[in-house]
């Protein structure tokens, strides 16, 4: 057999260390220890982390790069990002959306960030921005998976031609069904939202991705409703509930229902650290809510677990780099997962748990899977995180898409001793 591509002695995120993994024709033919098989192409991973490319099932690509655009949000509150961004709608063109949006996916690959779910606003009635992701997606889809979501930003109610826009995109060719109940006018009217859209996506055999309570307020529980109507209309497994913030603020006893009920259907969730961290809790003064949802909990559930990007330098986020790894390490900190497979579970959110969610088929290092890979600068997972690793190389099908040198400092310590003066130090060395 003779093979398109090699990686030699590679540590992978299940715990195998020092293996080969042989590539043919974009896919994974072959793995184990000192694989005797030719390639066109090897690369000595020198025990280095491989994995599946990032994952982030959790994204605003019509928004993103728009910060200043027409003016910063001088609050931080998710409000005002709502209002700045109904500023900004009607000045958008197709072509600066997709200049931004192009820009965005070269920032991602170079990240090893090589599948999004990105919402799109549907409440603009020219649906620019619907059209200008299909575009998006038609010219990154050598590279990038790309999959966007119908979400009504400004409530499937609350704005009068929601409904029919967001008709309009999916039959556009837009893959999921989103909705944003907490931003209804009412209670009702956001419980009513989740029984259309999610009839929607039934009769049309879609997924379905809803903000849903992102809120402070103990009392916004539309996820009960969202696990409700996914068991109603037999849509296990294919629900995903994002922000679930208004979580951290319920009474146990009633959490404890919920998540049962969330597992029983199994509805998953998606945190978005960088974002609830920041804008949740602003009315709080201390002690101050963390604003990000009960992320151990619903993993001791059962139930599958994600974190998302949700924003980059936009209305409602003016950081922000597409960095994965950033994303899960605010997430460990956040939900205090600091245990040694907490931290790993971390990695996973960011990884295979969003793959689970987006669907995408042959993810993973398994032998017939997709030859995807990100080498890290790093030894395991863990390192990964705490190091924010370097990209060495990101493969697509088997082709190096992308490479970045390894990381080298060169430390000069005058008042050292003289056998420590000039030190190299590179990050991966040393396992953790």
């Amino acid at each position: 057999m003779q093979a398109d591509l090699i990686l030699k002695n590679a540590n992978i995120a299940n715990g195998q260390a020092g293996v080969d993994i042989a590539c043919s024709n974009g896919k994974i033919v072959e793995i184990g220890e000192n694989l005797n098989i030719p390639a066109t192409e090897e690369i000595d991973c020198g025990g280095m982390l491989v994995s599946p490319p990032f994952v982030d099932s959790h994204f605003h690509m019509d928004a993103t790069l728009s910060l200043g655009l027409p003016r910063m949000n001088e609050s931080g509150t998710l409000l005002e990002g709502i209002a700045l961004w109904g500023e900004l709608k009607p000045l958008l063109t197709p072509e600066a959306v997709i200049e931004r949006a192009l820009k965005y996916c070269d920032l991602a690959v170079s990240k090893g960030l090589l599948a999004i779910r990105s919402h799109v606003d549907v409440c603009d009635d020219r649906l620019l921005a619907v059209d200008a992701l299909l575009e998006v997606k038609k010219q990154v889809a050598t590279y990038i998976d790309l999959q966007l979501v119908a979400f009504p930003q400004d409530g499937y109610f609350r704005s009068a031609t929601a409904k029919e826009n967001t008709i309009r995109a999916l039959d556009k060719g837009v893959d999921v069904v989103g909705g944003i109940p907490h931003f209804e006018r009412t209670m009702a009217d956001g419980a009513q939202s989740i029984k259309e859209l999610c009839e929607m996506a039934a009769n049309r055999g879609l997924m379905v991705d809803m903000h849903c309570d992102e809120s402070d307020d103990p009392l916004s529980r539309h996820i009960e409703m969202l696990t409700y109507e996914t068991q109603r209309l037999g849509l296990q497994g294919r629900v995903a509930g994002s922000h679930l913030t208004s979580m951290h603020s319920m009474d146990n006893y009633y959490v404890s229902k919920l998540i049962a009920l969330m597992a029983e259907a199994e509805v998953a969730a998606i945190a978005n650290p960088l974002i609830n961290i920041t804008l949740q809790g602003r009315h709080d003064t201390y002690p101050k809510r963390r604003g990000m949802t009960r992320v151990p909990e619903l993993r001791k559930a059962g139930l599958t677990v994600a974190f998302g990007h949700d924003c980059v330098m936009d209305p409602w986020y003016s950081m922000g780099s597409g960095d994965m790894l950033e994303v899960a390490s605010m997430g460990l900190h956040v939900a205090q997962m600091t245990s040694r497979d907490d931290i790993r579970a971390c990695f996973d959110a960011v990884t295979v748990e969003p793959a689970k969610i987006m669907g995408l088929e042959g993810y993973g290092i398994e032998i017939g899977n997709n030859a995807d890979f990100v080498i890290l600068q790093a030894r395991d997972t863990i390192e990964a995180i705490r190091m924010r690793a370097n990209r060495l190389f990101v493969i697509r099908r088997g082709k190096i898409i992308a490479e970045t040198p390894m990381t080298q400092t060169r430390l000069h310590l005058a008042d050292r001793p003289d056998h420590v003066r000039e030190h190299e130090y590179t990050p991966g060395q040393q396992s953790t």
